[in-house]
C-alpha cells in the first residue's frame, strides 16, 4: 500500500496542484489555435530552444542501493532502507549505470569525464523522503557532444533537412518518488519504487526553433538509446521525460527571458507545447508584458552542496588503465567504445549506399525496432532487388503490423516465408495478384508454406504455353469491336484483352506472355 504523506513526515500536507498537468491540458486544448494565430507575428520574432532529458538507465537495480527497478510493482514494494531514507544508510554507486551513462556519452560524440563527481540538490518534496537529490550538477560524466537528426519537410513530409544540436553535459542522477492523489484529492500517498531509479540527463543547446526540431531531436535520442541498450526510452512508462527551455527574440537581438515546460512524455505533444509557448510568449511581449523566468539554474542558494558519502567516480582508458587493477572491477571507455553497436544515422546512411533505397525509406526501416533485421534477411534469401523488397515490407507487412498494433518480431510472416513468396514471384510461377493473395494466407500463421498455398488454391501461372494460346484465340474470336480496333492502330485497346485473358484464366497468366502472344495473333 503506499504511505500517506503525514505517515511517512508526520505531519499533513494539503493536496498538492499538478500545475504541469493542467499546464499542458490547456497546451492540447488551445497548439491549434495557436499555430493559426502565429502567422502574423513569426516573421518578427524567433522562437529558440534547448531541451532537458532525463532517461531512465537499463538496469535491474537502482543507481545507489540493490533495490529491483520495475514498471507497475505494487506500491512501496520495491524499497530498500536507503530508498526510504532510514539513518545510517549509505549509497553504493551502480557499476551498470555508470557504464551506459560512458556508452550514451560516446554514442553522442561527446567528451568522458575520467573524474566526475556527485552533488546534493537540496529541496523538500514529499516524494523524496531524503530532503535532497544526488546528481552531477557541477562536474557531469560526460560534456561537449551533438546529436544529428533530420527534420521531415515537404507535402508528405518527404524531404530530410539535416539538423545538429549541441549536448552541453549528460550526468547521473536518482529519480524520485511518485505522489498519488486519491480521487477525493483530500491526501496525496507517496510510492518509493521509483525513487533511486538510475536516469541520465542528457542537456541540450538552444540550437532548435520550434517544436517540430525539439520533437525530431527527441525522437532521435531516443532511437539511440534503444539501439544502444541504454534505456528502453518508453515515455509512455515516464522512462524518458522533457524539460524544454523556450524563449524568443527579434532578430539580430540577445535572446530573450526563458520559461520552462517540465515533464513532457511524448514527442508529438511536445511539438506542440513548444510552439504553444513561443506564441504565448510572442502575444505577452507584444502587450508590452513581461515573461516570468520559470528555468531551474546552478545557484549556490539553491541548495547545491558537494555529496559526502560518494567519492569522486574515477573512470579509465586503455593508457591510464594501472597495471595492477584488475580491468573487470573498473569501467573503461576504450571497452565500451569497442562495444558501441551500429547507430541509427550511421545504419540510415549504410542502407542507402548499399541498396540504393530512398533516404525515407531508410528512417522507416530504422525507426522500427527489428525491421531492418528483417529486411537484410529477406534481400539476402531472395537476391531480389531491395527497392521491390522495401515495397513489399513497407506497404504490405507494416501496414499489418500497425492495423494490429504488433511489433516486428510478433509478425506472423517470418523473413523466410516472405523470400519463399518473392522467388515464386521472381521466378514467374505466381503474378503480383496471386502473390498478394498468398501474402494474406501467410498472415493467416497456420504454418504453410508458400509453395503449399500456391498449390492448394491453385495460384500458380499455366505454364501450357499452348494452352494460353487457345485461350487468347478464344478472347479474340468474342470481341471482334477491339479486334478491330486494334487493327486500325489503336494498340491500347490490347490491354482490354490481356485483362479478359486474365479474367478467364483467373489471374493465373502472366500478363507479359500473354501480351506477347496477343500481339503476335493480331499483327
Amino acid at each position: 500500500m503506499a504511505l500517506s504523506v503525514s505517515a511517512l513526515c508526520g505531519w499533513s500536507l494539503r493536496t498538492l496542484e499538478n500545475r504541469t498537468v493542467d499546464r499542458l491540458t490547456v497546451f492540447s486544448r488551445n497548439a491549434h489555435s495557436a499555430a493559426k494565430r502565429q502567422g502574423k507575428s513569426k516573421s518578427k520574432w524567433m522562437g529558440v530552444v534547448g531541451l532537458e532529458v532525463h532517461a531512465q538507465l537499463c538496469s535491474n537495480s537502482k543507481l545507489f542501493s540493490g533495490s529491483r527497478v520495475q514498471f507497475s510493482a505494487p506500491p512501496n514494494s520495491l524499497v530498500s532502507f536507503l530508498d526510504a531514507s532510514l539513518p545510517g544508510t549509505l549509497p553504493v554507486l551502480n557499476r551498470h549505470c555508470v557504464e551506459g551513462a560512458v556508452m550514451t556519452g560516446l554514442a553522442l560524440n561527446c567528451t568522458i569525464n575520467k573524474k566526475s563527481t556527485f552533488d546534493r540538490k537540496h529541496y523538500f518534496y514529499a516524494d523524496l523522503p531524503v530532503g535532497y537529490q544526488i546528481t552531477q550538477q557541477r562536474c557531469p560524466i560526460a560534456t561537449n557532444g551533438n546529436l544529428a537528426y533530420s527534420l521531415c519537410v515537404g507535402k508528405n513530409r518527404n524531404q530530410m533537412i539535416p539538423k545538429l544540436v549541441r549536448i552541453k553535459q549528460i550526468q547521473l542522477e536518482q529519480d524520485s518518488g511518485k505522489s498519488l492523489h486519491d480521487d477525493a484529492r483530500t491526501q496525496t500517498l507517496i510510492d518509493l519504487n521509483r525513487a533511486g531509479v538510475g536516469l541520465i540527463e542528457i542537456v541540450m543547446e538552444p540550437d532548435m526553433c520550434c517544436g517540430d526540431e525539439a520533437a525530431a531531436a527527441v525522437r532521435e535520442l531516443q532511437l539511440i538509446l534503444q539501439t544502444l541498450g541504454t534505456s528502453h526510452g518508453n515515455m509512455a512508462e515516464g522512462q524518458l521525460r522533457v524539460d524544454a527551455n523556450v524563449s524568443v527574440h527579434r532578430p539580430g537581438e540577445p535572446y530573450g527571458v526563458r520559461a520552462e515546460v517540465k515533464n513532457i512524455n511524448s514527442a508529438r505533444f511536445l511539438a506542440r507545447a513548444i510552439d504553444y509557448e513561443i506564441q504565448r510568449q510572442i502575444e505577452v511581449l507584444e502587450n508590452g508584458e513581461k515573461i516570468l523566468n520559470e528555468t531551474r539554474a546552478f545557484n549556490y542558494k539553491s541548495g547545491f552542496m558537494p555529496e559526502p558519502n560518494l567519492p569522486p567516480l574515477v573512470i579509465y582508458d586503455n593508457e591510464t588503465l594501472p597495471s595492477n587493477m584488475n580491468p573487470q572491477q573498473v569501467v573503461n571507455i576504450d571497452h565500451i567504445r569497442e562495444q558501441l553497436p551500429e547507430l541509427p544515422n550511421v545504419k540510415r546512411t549504410r542502407l542507402v549506399e548499399k541498396y540504393n533505397i530512398l533516404a525515407e525509406h531508410s528512417f522507416t526501416l530504422v525507426n522500427e525496432d527489428g525491421l531492418v533485421e528483417f529486411f537484410e534477411n529477406v534481400v539476402e534469401q531472395t537476391q531480389a532487388n531491395p527497392r521491390k523488397v522495401i515495397g513489399w515490407i513497407i506497404n504490405d507487412l507494416l501496414a499489418l503490423l500497425k492495423q494490429n498494433n504488433l511489433r516486428v518480431n510478433q509478425s506472423p510472416i517470418r523473413p523466410s516465408a516472405l523470400s519463399e513468396l518473392l522467388i515464386l514471384l521472381e521466378k514467374g510461377f505466381i503474378s503480383s495478384s496471386a502473390a498478394k493473395q498468398v501474402f494474406v494466407e501467410l498472415w493467416k500463421g497456420e504454418g504453410k508454406t508458400a509453395a503449399q498455398i500456391v498449390e492448394e488454391k491453385e495460384l500458380g501461372l499455366i505454364q501450357d504455353q499452348q494452352k494460353l494460346e487457345q485461350i487468347c484465340q478464344c478472347v479474340i474470336e468474342g470481341h471482334p469491336a477491339e479486334v478491330s480496333e486494334i487493327q486500325q492502330g489503336n494498340w491500347k485497346v490490347l490491354n482490354k484483352l490481356i485483362g479478359r485473358v486474365q479474367r478467364a484464366t483467373h489471374g493465373r497468366a502472366a500478363a507479359t506472355v500473354v501480351k506477347a502472344i496477343l500481339e503476335k495473333k493480331l499483327s
